[in-house]
């Protein structure tokens, strides 16, 4: 299934997205800050803004992530080489929820069930056409706002900022 122009959001309007990438990202990355102005997003271009071969991701995955977290209601979107590392990188970041997206229903499910607001992409693991078809629907999908959700969410967030486990059920 081909990219639809004619979703462009998660909710009501556009949003801002900030993106971050290494080398093996960086075409994508360029792509995507195009697709998203185009569909009427506010792009927050963390880098490379130069192709490096031997550029790491950290500096540009972590600014987007910071971003992000400190910008409610925006999103985020990293590319490295598979995306594992740079979905490491992100969740490093307090309030940040990466998730790894390798099919469109990891893409959704990122949003609809664990509220993501980073989703890492591997750059050289998908074609553009189906990286771009993973941002968009990572976009569009709403959270669920159900219980069991918000309950593990809630979970993760508290250990986060106490270092305390949840109980055992």
């Amino acid at each position: 299934m081909g990219v639809r122009p004619d979703i462009s959001t998660c909710h009501t309007g556009p949003v801002r997205v900030y993106i971050g990438a290494d080398h093996a990202g960086y075409e994508l990355k360029n792509h995507l800050v195009s697709w998203l102005k185009e569909h009427g997003h506010e792009v927050v271009d963390c880098g490379p803004s130069v192709y490096d071969a031997e550029d790491d991701y950290p500096p540009f995955v972590l600014r987007a992530a910071e971003g992000v977290a400190g910008d409610p209601g925006s999103l985020g979107v990293v590319i490295g080489g598979s995306g594992n590392g740079e979905q490491i990188a992100a969740n490093k970041v307090r309030g940040i929820r990466a998730a790894l997206a390798w099919s469109e229903d990891t893409a959704k499910l990122a949003r609809e069930h664990n509220d993501a607001n980073v989703i890492s992409i591997g750059g050289r693991m998908h074609p553009q056409e189906e990286s771009t078809r993973f941002v968009e629907l990572f976009l569009s999908t709403p959270y669920s706002g159900a219980e069991r959700h918000s309950r593990r969410i809630e979970q993760l967030a508290s250990y986060e900022t106490t270092g305390e486990l949840p109980p055992l059920p």
